[in-house]
């Protein structure tokens, strides 16, 4: 096992926290296999690996949440009780979960001194513990009052207080889980220096996180797990991006992105003059059987609104969209479904998957009625087809009635994939694909989207990943103000000033003349 050198500023002490020889089980399944690494006092260490991997449960071993099946978990050479959270925090070890723990109902001061009350003959010491509290909020740059409620407040600032809490009960290492998930950038600025002044300061981190930049830009060490075993514990400067990716996804970077087959020539998707309520422009676009359209552009820019007007879900105030040369009527979902449109939004876990439903119930949600004969349900017909649809998605999950709410971010994804493969789709609108899944994940719904495209699905895909663009599109348009200003070829696509052309268009640095299919197959037929 390779450590990392104590950085400057960092005084020899013995290991914040250790486990060595970690295993654990769930249902007979194998989770972790004998995982072994250290926290130095005075690092980060970044926790990488696919969804699935063991990130969470090694955590929750380390923090006292979980019970190891055999291994050890010591605190600056003491060893603990494994699942005793109590014996954890006695030892300085505290975990800041994706989800949060805070209380949302009690006081900003009452969260951080929950289970350490500040008593006195008379009752609790309330006005030295909101002091306290203000110059513990103060030591990190918030400004804020220890006297409000927590559920008043954003997500990044409970963030930041769920840390204070745990250097205020001592804490020599710290677990965080995904940090930055969901919060604003300006909040994950703070985050960043709150981790850094904590190194500082002698405390060891460590964090989950699929963000690259992330990883370069605080951790001093990256630690990698892959169906629960440990591939990679190195020094971040000693290892590429590509190590990373191929130690967590088990083959090499090139291999991420599946070859796209040629489309055929039928238009089936074709917008026109089509412009969305409070919209400055508007939008031309045509997408042809087997054909995969990026659609890129700045924050802004109107991407996902033109999604949303397109299936019929965001009002459209003029213009129209033809489904296989049939006008589909404006603002009606219902319409787009009959069509053969599928939608598959960014936000998975609000408008894509209800959470409180299995696999099962939402796989089927947008066309149960092709399951009901005269008021029944064909329940073995509907099982049959969602089983075959998850299958071919690559789902991971205990059975169709597995709640959509315990799957990863990834399967979650999946299963809404796996809705439009219950019936038959010509034209699969996708928004943000790959947002919130780690690589391994990543690479399965790219492998998804280019198989729907070679089985004539013409696919718009709007996404932020420049490397999704550039590596399954047939052709890019690029958005700005809510009108397409330009578009890109595939052999435009691959040249190698092609990400810098897109952002020059996208910003409004380069001026382009955008053209759909339709009017180029006009112009050669002239």
């Amino acid at each position: 096992m390779q450590t990392t050198p104590v950085p400057s500023g960092a005084t020899e002490a013995p290991v914040a926290l250790e486990v060595r020889d970690i295993y654990k089980g769930f249902g007979g399944v194998p989770v972790l296999k004998g995982i072994s690494l250290a926290l130095e006092p005075g690092t980060i260490t970044a926790l990488a690996g696919e969804n699935g991997a063991g990130k969470s449960t090694l955590m929750k071993i380390a923090s006292g949440q979980y019970r190891a099946d055999s291994g050890t978990v010591l605190a600056r050479g003491t060893e603990l009780p494994t699942g005793s959270t109590q014996a954890a925090a006695r030892a300085g070890v505290a975990i800041v979960p994706q989800e949060l723990a805070s209380l949302p109902d009690m006081t900003v001061y009452e969260n951080i001194f929950i289970g350490r009350e500040l008593r006195g003959p008379m009752g609790l010491r309330r006005r030295e513990m909101i002091d306290e509290a203000r110059r513990n909020l103060a030591e990190f740059d918030l400004t804020i009052d220890p006297s409000i409620r927590m559920g008043t407040l954003p997500v990044g600032v409970r963030q930041m207080i769920e840390i204070i809490k745990a250097t205020n009960t001592g804490a020599r290492a710290i677990l965080l889980d995904e940090p930055s998930s969901a919060i604003a950038a300006r909040e994950v600025a703070r985050l960043v220096q709150v981790m850094r002044k904590l190194r500082d300061q002698g405390v060891a981190l460590l964090f989950t996180t699929h963000k690259m930049e992330e990883m370069r830009e605080l951790a001093d060490k990256v630690v990698v797990l892959r169906d629960g075993g440990l591939v990679m514990d190195s020094p971040i400067r000693d290892v590429s991006d590509d190590d990373i990716v191929t130690a967590m996804i088990g083959r090499e970077l090139e291999d991420l992105f599946p070859d796209v087959a040629e489309p055929a020539d039928e238009v089936v998707l074709e917008v026109k003059d089509l412009q969305i309520e409070e919209a400055h422009n508007t939008v031309d676009l045509s997408v042809r059987r087997g054909e995969i359209v990026g659609l890129s552009g700045l924050v802004g820019a109107g991407r996902s609104e033109l999604m949303e007007g397109i299936f019929g879900i965001r009002r459209v105030e003029s213009g129209e969209v033809r489904i296989a040369g049939k006008k589909v009527r404006r603002n009606d979902p219902g319409a787009s479904i009959v069509a053969n449109v599928a939608f598959v939004p960014e936000d998975r876990k609000g408008a894509g998957g209800v959470l409180q439903m299995d696999v099962l119930d939402n796989a089927t949600l947008p066309r149960i009625e092709q399951f009901n004969i005269a008021g029944w349900l064909r329940q073995r017909k509907r099982r049959a087809d969602v089983g075959a649809a998850t299958e071919s998605v690559r789902l991971k999950s205990r059975g169709l009635n597995q709640p959509m709410e315990t799957l990863s971010g990834g399967n979650q994804q999946k299963v809404v994939f796996a809705r439009w493969l219950v019936g038959d789709v010509d034209v699969l609108l996708l928004d943000e694909p790959t947002r919130g899944v780690d690589v391994g994940a990543r690479s399965e719904i790219y492998r998804i989207v280019v198989d729907l495209a070679a089985k004539g699905m013409a696919v718009l895909m709007a996404s932020s990943d420049m490397p999704e663009i550039l590596s399954l599109s047939h052709r890019a348009l690029v958005m700005r103000d809510s009108g397409v200003v330009a578009e890109l070829s595939k052999e435009e696509l691959q040249q190698e000033d092609a990400q810098d052309r897109i952002f020059r268009y996208a910003s409004g640095l380069l001026e382009g003349t955008a053209t759909t299919t339709a009017d180029t197959q006009e112009e050669t037929e002239r």
